[in-house]
């Protein structure tokens, strides 16, 4: 039976949310007036267009102090992004920008378009010290603009000219038209990538990361990588406590048989909006669901939907936290894969002197 249309129930196709909440940082807030919506069966709006914004940042690596992360320096060409998954814990960032967390977050997206040429004036930089630069650890380097724009490949372009080691981190298949330059890197043990993979079930993965590829098409990545001699490893993230946590063990088993090398996971997080986002992601995707994954949440985040704290925010804590982690453990070594990817070496670092040629091995 057809339901009418309900105020805040409005689906919006190829989004991870329907919702725009209020910026934290704003004093003023607009309001839709929904008294006289209509009665509209199956209510889903018009397919809202994305925009892209100049980035005007004149800094382009960013660093982290964060005992949490596995990198301190990372290099993120976009700010927003369109794959627009329910549960992204860089939602929040947007609104530093002005913007909201939820449908702005996904549609309207910065573009830095001269960051490959600031990247290669930091590299050139007599103080830099050669290390591994995250691609990207915010935002996906490879949302579909990428496909237009190429941003991402001049990037690699720029760190295969200088041999500085780079640790990529993406769910966009579109990676492998980058192997080329990946593999050349390799050769001097400069690269990896990381496949993010939260699940198989691809009507899962359809509601849950709408504009993302399919997990069929990032596992084929990681084989066609791993053929081309790019390390690969994969991310079971986020693993969400009664929603997808049970998947891990085929996940790494499927990651294995198409290349990969190691994996890693980490549990949901929901900072800022993103936990109003996500539960009213589950009232509209999962609402039989809904209580036991959120009770399971708090459960991992001790009592709260969300743990601020460094060290147990990246791993939760608990029983249930436990029960996931040995669960990935288990899984990891039956598979045969390791549980970090491999360091990456910046022995090869050099800095051009005049137009370079790109240099395979």
């Amino acid at each position: 039976m057809r339901k009418a249309y309900v105020p805040g129930e409005v689906r919006l196709p190829g989004r991870g949310t329907a919702t725009n909440p209020p910026n934290r940082f704003e004093r003023l807030r607009y309001e839709a007036d929904v008294e006289d919506a209509p009665a509209i069966p199956d209510a889903e709006a018009p397919a809202l267009r994305t925009e892209f914004f100049r980035d005007a940042t004149r800094k382009i690596l960013a660093t982290n102090e964060s005992p949490d992360i596995p990198f301190d320096v990372s290099l993120n060409p976009y700010r927003g992004c369109e794959h627009g998954c329910a549960y992204c814990y860089a939602r929040p960032t947007h609104e530093y920008l002005g913007f909201s967390a939820g449908l702005d977050f996904e549609s309207k997206i910065l573009v830095k378009e001269d960051a490959p040429d600031r990247l290669r004036t930091e590299l050139s930089r007599k103080g830099w010290r050669p290390q591994t630069v995250a691609l990207s650890g915010v935002t996906d380097p490879y949302q579909p603009v990428e496909r237009r724009l190429g941003i991402t490949r001049r990037c690699l372009e720029v760190f295969l000219e200088f041999r500085n080691p780079v640790g990529l981190i993406t769910k966009g298949d579109l990676v492998v038209r980058d192997a080329d330059l990946l593999a050349a890197l390799a050769g001097f043990g400069a690269a990896s990538v990381s496949v993010s993979i939260a699940t198989l079930d691809e009507t899962l993965a359809r509601a849950l990361e709408p504009r993302a590829p399919t997990p069929r098409a990032r596992l084929a990545a990681v084989e066609a990588l791993s053929a081309a001699g790019v390390p690969c490893g994969v991310y079971t993230a986020p693993a969400v406590p009664g929603l997808n946590d049970h998947e891990i063990p085929a996940i790494l088993a499927v990651a294995r048989a198409a290349g990969a090398r190691w994996a890693g996971f980490v549990p949901l997080r929901l900072p800022g909006a993103v936990a109003e986002l996500f539960v009213d992601w589950l009232d509209r995707h999962a609402p039989l669901r809904k209580e036991k994954v959120l009770g399971r949440i708090r459960d991992v985040r001790g009592g709260r939907l969300n743990d601020p704290d460094f060290g147990s925010r990246m791993r939760g804590e608990g029983a249930i936290a436990e029960q996931i982690g040995d669960l990935f453990r288990v899984a990891a070594r039956r598979a045969g894969l390791a549980e970090r990817a491999p360091a990456l070496s910046a022995a090869s670092f050099r800095v051009p002197s005049g137009p370079q040629l790109l240099l395979f091995p």
